[in-house]
C-alpha cells in the first residue's frame, strides 16, 4: 500500500490516503509507458506537410536551350528537381490519417493508471483536502502550490464542476489544467507534479479499481 499525504491549502499535512498498487498495475511498466507516450505524441502531428512534384510546379515544359552547340551543360525543362524552383523528386503526399497509430483500450487504460503509480512512487503527487476557491484568482492558486514546494511543471486535475480552480490555475506559468476523467499517461509524464484534490483522486481510483476487477473477471 502507498501512503499519500493529504494537505490543506496552507501546506500542512492533515491526513493520509492509502492506495493499493494493484489497482494501478502493481508495478511500473516502463515499456508500456513509453509506448503510450510515443503514440500519443505522434498522433498530435498535423500531417499537413506537402511538397510539389515536377508535374505540380507551374511553368513550361519546353527545353531551356538546344542540346548541343551552346557550350552549356545539357538541360531540360525548368521544373526539373535539379534546378532551383523546380519540383521535388519524391514529394511528401501522405495525409494525417496515415501517420496515426493506436493502443488497445485495455493497454491505454492500464498505461493511464500506471503513469499515476509512477508519480505516486516518486512522491510527485500533491493531494489537497479541497481545491475550491470563492472566486477565480490566479494569485490564490499560485500561493497554494507554493506551500507544498512545487517549483516545476505541474498538472492540475480536478472535477469539471470546480470551475473556479480551473480558471485560477490556467494563467499560472508551467501549469496545465485538465478534468480528472481526462487524466492520461501523456500528460502525467509530460509534467513533474500532479496536483489534485482528494475527492477527484478518489473518483479516479474507484474507476481504476473497477476496471482492474473487471479485467480479472473476464480473464
Amino acid at each position: 500500500m502507498i501512503s499519500l499525504p493529504i494537505y490543506d491549502k496552507s501546506g500542512k499535512q492533515v491526513d493520509t490516503m492509502s492506495i493499493d498498487e494493484t489497482s494501478l498495475g502493481g508495478s511500473i511498466r516502463y515499456a508500456l509507458l513509453k509506448q503510450a507516450y510515443v503514440i500519443t505524441h505522434g498522433n498530435q502531428r498535423q500531417g499537413s506537410a506537402r511538397t510539389k512534384s515536377r508535374g505540380m510546379v507551374h511553368g513550361s515544359t519546353r527545353k531551356l536551350y538546344k542540346q548541343k552547340g551552346t557550350g552549356n551543360a545539357r538541360a531540360g525543362a525548368a521544373r526539373t528537381p535539379t534546378r532551383k524552383g523546380g519540383g521535388v523528386a519524391f514529394p511528401k503526399t501522405r495525409d494525417r490519417e496515415s501517420l496515426r497509430t493506436s493502443l488497445s483500450k485495455t493497454s491505454r487504460r492500464l498505461a493511464n493508471r500506471n503513469a499515476l503509480l509512477a508519480k505516486l512512487v516518486d512522491g510527485e503527487v500533491k493531494c489537497f483536502t479541497d481545491l475550491s476557491f470563492a472566486a477565480p484568482r490566479t494569485a490564490d492558486f499560485a500561493a497554494v502550490i507554493k506551500t507544498v514546494g512545487i517549483d516545476r511543471t505541474c498538472l492540475l486535475a480536478v472535477n469539471g464542476k470546480n470551475r473556479n480552480a480551473m480558471l485560477s490555475a490556467r494563467n499560472v506559468e508551467s501549469v496545465t489544467v485538465c478534468r480528472i476523467e481526462q487524466l492520461n499517461a501523456f500528460e502525467l509524464l509530460n509534467h513533474r507534479y500532479l496536483v489534485v484534490d482528494k475527492a477527484a483522486l478518489q473518483s479516479f481510483l474507484d474507476e481504476s479499481c473497477f476496471a482492474a476487477n473487471k479485467k480479472t473477471e473476464v480473464g
